[in-house]
């Protein structure tokens, strides 16, 4: 069901700043932050330069008390399609143009990818709630963030994809932990696995996003939501959340990211990772050779 609020009453007597190379743009009314992802012009995938922005935005949420509640979205045509393979992706582990600098070792790539990946800790884990307002494309390592984030809204024309199978790559930014506590393990599985596109209506009814609105009508309404929760005590969203966080943490989130950044970073390093980037590049299906007997890591040339 697509809901037809009011107008939000937020003001905006704030106007965005620059957060990093106008990349990410930072903006604060009635106790909300909206961090806002602006290359549209490609469909704001995410470099190293737009990871650096979110999480230095999301730093600025964190430590300013004004700030209660924080959303995330995107300009143009796309929420995140995902990393931007042509240069490299957010940690430069995956190669997809010869212009794209790599780390020399598959230990430098875990390494750079772990700490990468604080934008979706800081997302999950900071004391205030967290908003994904998906206004088209989700994919990849954008489709984590929004994943990272306490609650999801979309717009009609939202269209959700993992994407890492297509990539020849196994899920970085948390996905692979957090979907299936969002939408159950047999729904994440077929997400991961078949790769499928997953639409508005769809997401609804799985249940990976709370509502779904007119295009138009989509940051505006979300903004009133987000307001509204800002209104609430202060320390009793910190814990409601914190209670939450507590009870999904069987493995600690940490430590999924650890052993999710060393199984990314090892499939970059694959031959077949090489030329899912070549093939993206140059606009052709992939061509995949598979699994050698061992898997030669160290050989493995970017």
């Amino acid at each position: 069901m697509i809901r037809r609020p009011p107008r939000s009453t937020l003001s905006s007597s704030s106007a965005a700043s620059d957060v990093y190379k106008r990349q990410v743009l930072y903006q604060v009314d009635n106790g909300v932050c909206l961090i806002t992802l602006n290359a549209p012009q490609r469909m704001n995938t995410m470099s190293g330069h737009m990871n650096l922005g979110v999480q230095v935005a999301l730093d600025m949420a964190t430590e300013d008390p004004q700030v209660r509640v924080v959303c995330l979205t995107g300009t143009g045509r796309a929420f995140c399609a995902g990393g931007d393979l042509a240069s490299g992706g957010a940690s430069g582990g995956f190669k997809g143009s010869n212009k794209a600098k790599i780390p020399p070792s598959v230990a430098m790539a875990v390494r750079n990818l772990r700490a990468g990946m604080s934008s979706s800790e800081s997302l999950r884990n900071m004391d205030k709630p967290t908003i994904a307002i998906v206004n088209g494309a989700c994919a990849g390592a954008g489709f984590s963030w929004c994943c990272a984030c306490d609650l999801r809204f979309a717009s009609e024309k939202a269209v959700f994809k993992t994407a890492f199978r297509t990539s020849g790559l196994s899920g970085d930014f948390g996905g692979t932990w957090l979907l299936p506590r969002i939408i159950g393990s047999a729904k994440a599985r077929e997400m991961y696995l078949l790769d499928k596109k997953v639409r508005a209506p769809e997401a609804l009814a799985m249940g990976l996003c709370s509502e779904v609105f007119p295009a138009a009508e989509l940051v505006p309404s979300v903004l009133k939501i987000a307001a509204e929760m800002a209104e609430a005590a202060p320390l009793a969203l910190k814990r409601i959340k914190q209670n939450l966080n507590n009870a999904d943490e069987l493995l600690h989130f940490s430590a999924a990211l650890d052993r999710e950044a060393d199984n990314h970073a090892r499939t970059a390093f694959h031959p077949d990772a090489q030329e899912a980037g070549r093939a993206f590049v140059e606009k052709r299906p992939p061509r995949f050779g598979g699994l050698p007997a061992r898997e030669p890591w160290a050989q493995s040339k970017m």
